[in-house]
């Protein structure tokens, strides 16, 4: 699956300008054994990053979060497809040129085959971005 942001203006979400993106990737290893290793990628449209306030935790996710997030799983296992994800983002450092920051959220998927069938893959880390 192709994960892809924008940061161009949209008339239809009543966006002025553009914004600032992070695209973050974390990879797993949850055991020695090979076929079980993961990544999760998450997509995040931060708006100005320059307007975000160290050490405040922002929704991420849903329609009225400030923070949209988006995300995709690569992993040995059936083809998911992404519901939500929900959690914060608490920036830690805004420099001119680098941001950091810490993500907390859980990413549920349902199965492509299966809509019965879900998974929850829950991210708690630390990201590093340059603009």
């Amino acid at each position: 699956m192709r994960l892809g942001i924008d940061s161009a203006p949209q008339a239809d979400r009543g966006d002025e300008e553009r914004g600032d993106v992070v695209l973050v990737r974390y990879d797993f290893n949850p055991s020695p054994a090979l076929g079980d290793e993961y990544a999760v990628t998450i997509g995040l449209r931060l708006g100005r990053a320059h307007d975000l306030t160290p050490g405040v935790a922002y929704p991420l996710g849903g329609s009225d979060a400030p923070i949209p997030a988006h995300a995709t799983v690569t992993c040995l296992c059936t083809p998911l497809r992404e519901d939500s994800v929900r959690g914060t983002l608490t920036l830690v450092t805004r420099g001119m040129r680098q941001l950091t920051g810490r993500v907390d959220a859980r990413v549920y998927f349902t199965e492509w085959n299966d809509h019965s069938r879900h998974r929850t893959y829950f991210v708690h880390q630390r990201f590093d971005a340059i603009k």
